[in-house]
């Protein structure tokens, strides 16, 4: 039964702190539902472009690369050159990559997102973190739910992406 109903719906995520869990509920729920729509989705799909839009590959790298780099934020840490790289390799067209590398490194990073959440203490909330080279101010909840909501907007992309993309073959 509990599979039926939404993350959210399934009560609290253990030692997760109580402001925190609509965060930690988003991403649970992208991660089910990516799982769910991208089963046995072709890598020869993974890059194409209907109409323009952004290619299912780019949807992937960009939920794991914006989840790394908002919660690195929220940390109060800048960006690697590491993230840097990633961050510019979003989109850029690999024959070699595979749905099921894409996929795990999403899963790691929702991993280390949900970890990250249950160590946040809830009096951190509203302190000030600065984003980008620019140290544009937010805080660490307004960056933690842009995380989420950010997720949840490319998800419905990605999927309405790969529905249409999976046509073309079916």
């Amino acid at each position: 039964m509990s599979k039926l109903l939404e993350v959210w719906l399934r009560g609290p995520l253990p030692d997760v702190p109580p402001l925190l869990q609509p965060v930690a509920h988003a991403l649970l729920q992208a991660q089910e539902e990516l799982h769910e729509y991208l089963t046995d989705f072709p890598d020869s799909l993974l890059w194409q472009r209907p109409i323009g839009v952004a290619s299912v590959a780019f949807h992937l790298q960009h939920l794991t690369g914006v989840l790394d780099r908002t919660f690195t934020y929220a940390r109060g840490e800048s960006l690697t050159e590491t993230q840097m790289h990633a961050l510019k390799a979003e989109g850029v067209e690999n024959a070699q990559t595979k749905v099921e590398q894409l996929i795990e490194a999403f899963n790691q990073q929702v991993e280390k997102a949900i970890n990250q959440l249950k160590s946040t203490e809830e009096t951190t909330l509203t302190e000030v973190r600065g984003v980008g080279r620019a140290k544009i101010p937010s805080t660490v909840i307004g960056l933690l739910f842009h995380a989420a909501e950010h997720t949840t907007r490319h998800l419905g992309q990605l999927l309405v992406t790969s529905r249409i993309v999976k046509q073309t073959i079916d």
